[in-house]
């Protein structure tokens, strides 16, 4: 059975990725999971804000955050209390390459264009395989058009491309208003994959102290249906990588990536609850799966319930809203 899948023109040995996470911050650990079976390790992401703070730092030779005022600097974390320094980062990425041998994906998060997007040509200088940029932001600022906010990733993105020869993928959130045309926008700029989505941090509140309560759960199947959705949507006209991120738990959610036309899958909440062991498990599955029905590979599977043979997508999608309302009685 033939398992291996093309991903930013990298060949992997099978769809399964290692999201971002902090399982690549110890090498015997990413190795367990090389061992396990992962085809590629995307590392935590590095930070906007960290980056200008080290540069800010040198500069002043004080610890100071991106933000300028005295109250937007307390909300951002001390340069301390992040996991990996940029240089830290670095020197993570070159010794997990000289540890594995499966690709090794460096992560850059922020939200605006800056000196801080030249952090992805030291990424591909210590090593890395590819960059992944997660453009995560959510716009609180009324004066702020949308138009506006994908126009500053764009920039973004093309700034990124533009530094390294590596690929880039942008790991997107779903909360645009056209994510197929911001795609298609994407690939124009030079991003050779997508992966979606992004998971949006949601806190609580507190209702006894009356506090704002930051929380981050793992992810669990439902949060599959949303990326099954837009893998079908975008996967008959890209040209570059889809790989679904969020929601991925069992075999049958692998498949149905798949035939959504996803290209990889990223796993992490998996791995949290269940330890590097839960890929041997998955792979085994997929390729179960796959014999039982007469697949010699997954490059036949991938697609196969996309909206490519759809005359109509959108009124597809929206008699099928239209159904499921009708559908139920009191």
């Amino acid at each position: 059975m033939n398992l291996s899948t093309k991903y930013l023109g990298l060949t992997l040995e099978n769809p399964l990725v290692v999201g971002a996470s902090p399982f690549c911050d110890n090498v015997a650990t990413a190795r367990q999971l090389q061992d396990a079976g992962a085809a590629a390790i995307v590392m935590r992401s590095l930070f906007e804000e960290q980056i200008d703070a080290e540069q800010r730092a040198l500069l002043y030779h004080v610890e100071t955050p991106a933000e300028s005022t005295a109250e937007a600097t307390s909300f951002f974390p001390g340069f301390s209390e992040y996991q990996l320094t940029p240089d830290h980062y670095l020197r993570q990425i070159s010794s997990l390459k000289a540890s594995l041998t499966i690709p090794v994906i460096a992560s850059l998060n922020g939200c605006r264009p800056g000196g801080w997007t030249e952090y992805a040509k030291r990424f591909e200088a210590a090593g890395a395989d590819a960059v992944e940029l997660n453009l995560y932001q959510l716009v609180s600022d009324r004066a702020v058009a949308g138009d506006q906010i994908e126009a500053d990733m764009l920039e973004t993105v093309a700034s990124v491309v533009r530094s390294v020869k590596i690929p880039v993928a942008v790991k997107l959130s779903p909360f645009h208003t056209s994510p197929a045309h911001f795609v298609a926008e994407l690939e124009g700029v030079g991003a050779k994959g997508v992966v979606v989505f992004n998971r949006f941090y949601q806190p609580d509140f507190n209702i006894d102290d009356l506090e704002v309560q930051p929380q981050l759960r793992l992810s669990d199947p439902t949060e599959l249906l949303l990326r099954l959705r837009w893998l079908a949507i975008l996967s008959p006209n890209m040209q570059g990588s889809l790989s679904a991120s969020g929601g991925v738990h069992a075999t049958e959610d692998i498949v149905k990536a798949l035939l959504a036309g996803a290209h990889t899958v990223q796993l992490v909440s998996v791995l949290l609850r269940n330890g590097p062991r839960i890929l041997t498990s998955l792979i085994g599955g997929l390729k179960h799966w796959l014999s039982e029905r007469g697949y010699e590979n997954v490059d036949q599977l991938r697609g196969a319930l996309n909206l490519k043979h759809c005359p109509d997508p959108s009124a597809f999608e929206r008699a099928n809203y239209i159904r499921i309302l009708q559908s139920w009685r009191v």
